[in-house]
């Protein structure tokens, strides 16, 4: 089976070098600045569960004749999406799965449109990742899990086919019968978590100890519920009240990748994670005052951030 990995940073270069140590057949299509330092120091991972070095991975630039491959995974943020989209086209073909590890909803009806809802399988993770100076990525938290499966639910040979060539790998990489229902449950944590995280400029632990930490968490966390419910999405009744309790459990450093983006000063996904349901919760006539405060914060960065350029 031959895997095309979309980018070598924190996500792809993380669960794509978990694949090619376990022995896959992986390739990454990475911009040019990562192609030469992936051809200098190789691939590198930092992980408290085993490092990674990869002295030549296997790597192309958008245009280079390949594939097409049997998988290929989007590791991509969403504000990248349009260009992701056309960089992976020439490697998609009439038998090629395409999985997204973006968070959020919003992607699916976009690759559906370009590459058939046939060619494309829910999917998500879950993972504390960055990368450093040197452009090695470094994971840091104990959960390192990638889910997938058919958007419509249930079990299929394709499914079945690729859980058997990526188990094995040194992160947990799961089939799900229910990937649609997962992947709103990611977007209601994710949606929370960088918001509140952003808003409050703080990893977890300090959020918790304010008076209002976890108020505010769970307010914002009802909000964005009560549209996702609007929209009919699939959620479970009671998934504020475990996400919370999650949420209490995590560690005290635990920060979301929206606020790590924000600290390096690099663009952010606030239209594809809290503007998209803004955007139907006023279509709906849904009140979110929370959730408006937290999308006007990442605006007011994305001004400023503009500014200084």
């Amino acid at each position: 089976m031959k895997v095309l990995v979309l980018g070598a940073g924190g996500i792809g270069g993380y669960f794509g070098g978990r694949l090619a140590e376990k022995g896959v057949d992986v390739t990454f299509l990475v911009r040019e600045r990562r192609y030469k330092q992936l051809q200098e120091r190789g691939l590198r991972v930092q992980s408290i569960h085993g490092d990674i070095h990869l002295p030549s991975p296997q790597i192309i630039m958008s245009g280079e004749e390949a594939g097409p491959f049997d998988v290929v995974l989007l590791s991509n943020k969403a504000y990248t999406l349009a260009d992701s989209i056309e960089s992976i086209a020439p490697y998609v073909g009439e038998q090629t799965v395409v999985i997204p590890l973006l968070n959020g909803i919003a992607h699916m009806e976009l690759l559906w449109e370009r590459f058939g809802k046939e060619r494309v399988l829910g999917g998500l993770c879950f993972i504390e990742t960055t990368l450093n100076t040197e452009g090695d990525v470094v994971q840091t938290s104990g959960i390192h899990d990638t889910v997938f499966g058919e958007w419509e639910g249930g079990r299929s040979e394709r499914v079945d086919r690729i859980e058997q060539v990526f188990s094995g790998a040194l992160n947990t990489i799961r089939a799900s019968d229910h990937i649609q229902q997962e992947a709103w449950h990611k977007y209601l944590f994710i949606t929370t978590f960088s918001g509140i995280t952003t808003l409050m400029n703080s990893a977890a632990g300090p959020i918790r100890e304010t008076p209002y930490g976890l108020e505010l968490t769970r307010q914002l966390a009802e909000e964005v519920a009560s549209v996702m419910r609007a929209l009919e999405a699939p959620i479970l009744p009671d998934i504020v009240e475990k996400q919370m309790a999650g949420f209490q459990k995590q560690g005290a450093a635990m920060k979301s990748s929206m606020l790590r983006d924000m600290e390096k000063g690099l663009p952010v996904e606030g239209d594809h994670l809290q503007g998209y349901l803004l955007e139907r919760a006023e279509k709906l006539g849904l009140s979110t005052p929370m959730l408006k405060v937290v999308y006007n914060n990442l605006k007011v960065y994305e001004q400023k951030r503009e500014a200084s350029k």
